[in-house]
This record gives C-alpha cells, sequence and structure tokens, in this order.
C-alpha cells in the first residue's frame, strides 16, 4: 500500500520556529545488543539464501521486524520527535555485499512503512506533539572519489550516475513508504553525498 506523505514542511518549520526537534539515537548499536546471529538475520524467508546475511542490519526490517519496532518505540517513549528508518545500507551498490539487490525498494518500503506507523501512534496519543519519519540514505559501500586500488589511483568501482541511479530507487521506497524528510547520512566522500542530493 503506498502512503505518499503530505508535504510536511511548513510544519515542520513552524515547530524548529518555536523549539527544538529531537532525532532519535543510533540503530546499529541498539541492534547489536540483541546478539543476533545468523539465523536471526536470514528468518524463515532467507533460511537457504547463498550468501552470509548477519550483520545486514536493513534486511531486520523484513525479518525481524518487532526488534526494529522495539528500537523506534524505546526512542519515542524517550521523547524524539524524528525516527531515522533502518535503512543505512539500502541502497544497490550496498546490498550487493549480500546478494540482495532485488530487495532495495521493499527494503526502504518497510522500513519507513515501520517507523511511520509508530510515529503516527505516537502522535495520535499526543496530538500536540507530532512526530516525523525521517528516511534514511547512507553512504554506501562505494565511494566515487577515492580508488580502491592503492596501485591505480584512477581507478573507480562506481560512477556518479550509478549512485544517482542506486539512490533515486532508495528514495522512491522510502517516500512511498511514508518518509517526511530525507537524510543524507555519514558520507565522507563529497561526491557520494551529491549524487545523493542530486537523486533528491
Amino acid at each position: 500500500m503506498i502512503m505518499m506523505q503530505p508535504d510536511r514542511t511548513a510544519e515542520l518549520a513552524a515547530l524548529l520556529a518555536k523549539r527544538l526537534l529531537l532525532l532519535d539515537g543510533a540503530m546499529g548499536t541498539m541492534i547489536q545488543r540483541h546478539g543476533l546471529q545468523e539465523a536471526d538475520y536470514r528468518g524463515e524467508r532467507f533460511k537457504d539464501h547463498a550468501h552470509d546475511l548477519k550483520g545486514n542490519n536493513d534486511l531486520l526490517v523484513l525479518t525481524q521486524p518487532a526488534i526494529i519496532a522495539g528500537i523506534h518505540r524505546g526512542y519515542l517513549e524517550a521523547g524524539a520527535d524524528i525516527l531515522e528508518t533502518c535503512t543505512f545500507n539500502s541502497t544497490a551498490v550496498s546490498q550487493a555485499d549480500y546478494k540482495l539487490e532485488p530487495l532495495v525498494h521493499e527494503l526502504n518500503f518497510e522500513g519507513a512503512r515501520l517507523a511511520r506507523a509508530l510515529c503516527d501512534e505516537f502522535t495520535a496519543a499526543d496530538p500536540v506533539k507530532p512526530r516525523f519519519v525521517a528516511g534514511i540514505l547512507g553512504p554506501t559501500s562505494r565511494t566515487a572519489s577515492i580508488s580502491p586500488d592503492v596501485n591505480d589511483p584512477g581507478y573507480r568501482n562506481v560512477t556518479f550516475d550509478e549512485l544517482v541511479s542506486n539512490y533515486l530507487e532508495a528514495i522512491t521506497g522510502l517516500v512511498e513508504g511514508g518518509a517526511d524528510i530525507l537524510l543524507v547520512e555519514t558520507v565522507f566522500d563529497t561526491l557520494n553525498a551529491k549524487a545523493a542530493l542530486f537523486a533528491i
């Protein structure tokens, strides 16, 4: 079900003129506290997948949504105004490490949908404190500015256009899943960040 959110820019601007808005905290370290093993990441759906999946935290929105929802809920209960989706590595170039590129749209859509449901629940319980979903776009596992081969400084394993395409696919899923904001996060390569902003 596509839940395209209305433009909430004016609402955000009005709130920011009155007070600070709190972003949630780290996702990865909160996941680590659960001590998940390979079988937990796989769940039933991916039990026969040919590649290791442990560490693919974004996959948990599909295989362990209750864990991700619990982390989101904890941040909302602590007072967060904005939830970040669990989609830090949900681009094709990053999911290629796990041979799960076809899941990119679904990962982003479900990551946003899960956060959206919780934000809507908390907003309904306290309408004077609206909650927002920030769709996360991470750095990808490749860099457009730096060669991965020390012997060939001019070599690149990804192009700007490939990154734009990757980010656009992720953005589509995030927006269709209900994200209010898009957040380009933890990108150390400014050309990768530029590709994300260009896609936005």
